[in-house]
């Protein structure tokens, strides 16, 4: 990698942060306290066991982004996850939804808090360090 390499340190690990204290403590409150996040998040949750995936998962994420503020580039996977699935989220689901005027009023703080992590994704990834060529070996 003999090209320069412009990383947004501060962004970088600003975004670590920011998923530690969204998708961490969300994903904690969902996981030891469910009932109370359902009734803070008004979210339709028919079934527990997925509501339970979805903790997991943001438990997970909290915890990486732990590890990701100790050696950010190692963990820009994370990030990048971040940012792919909450677009398609919004291309696949919320889309669609306003598109048919069936965009529920509950998803709009979700929707907003995604857009925040889109934004701060963007800014944050180093794009020229993912889409760097390695050297021959």
């Amino acid at each position: 990698m003999s090209e320069q390499i412009r990383v947004r340190w501060g962004w970088l690990k600003g975004m670590y942060v920011y998923t530690i204290a969204v998708a961490g403590f969300l994903g904690l409150g969902i996981i030891v306290m469910p009932e109370m996040i359902r009734t803070k998040l008004p979210w339709p949750v028919a079934e527990p066991t997925a509501f339970g995936v979805v903790g997991s998962i943001y438990v997970a994420c909290g915890l990486l982004a732990i590890l990701g503020l100790r050696s950010p580039l190692k963990f820009v996977p994370l990030l990048l996850l971040q940012l792919f699935y909450k677009s398609v989220w919004f291309i696949g689901v919320a889309l669609p939804l306003c598109v048919s005027g069936h965009f529920p009023t509950y998803a709009l703080p979700m929707a907003i808090i995604f857009v925040t992590f889109i934004i701060g994704d963007l800014i944050a990834i180093p794009f020229s360090y993912v889409f760097a060529k390695e050297p021959s070996q």
